[in-house]
């Protein structure tokens, strides 16, 4: 399930931390979630990120909350965030990506068989 949450992406920062690219968001609140990066995908010509936050073990949530953002990239490859502000937008953006788990699955099972 996605959620929008309220957050100020142009605080994010992105780590690499070896093999694993995290994203630390700073909520509103001023609190920080450690994220990890599900995926970045294009609609309609804009890409997007999609993103599953961490317990404080590093570990992925129980719930099944992600966070969704436009992504974008300047001319050097520094990546920033943009909340998606269109109830509309958000809304084909979270069925794409519900297309693209489903096709995960789907391919899952194909390879098992």
């Amino acid at each position: 399930m996605s959620e929008k949450p309220n957050t100020s992406p142009e605080n994010d920062t992105v780590e690499d931390d070896a093999s694993d690219i995290l994203v630390t968001l700073t909520l509103d609140d001023d609190s920080e979630v450690e994220c990890g990066i599900l995926t970045i995908f294009e609609l309609e010509e804009q890409d997007y990120i999609v993103l599953l936050p961490l317990d404080e073990n590093g570990d992925e949530n129980e719930d099944g909350e992600v966070f969704i953002y436009r992504y974008f990239e300047d001319e050097n490859g520094n990546p920033s965030l943009e909340n998606i502000e269109d109830e509309e937008e958000y809304e084909a953006v979270t069925d794409r990506f519900d297309e693209l788990l489903d096709e995960a699955e789907w391919d899952a099972l194909l390879k098992d068989d």
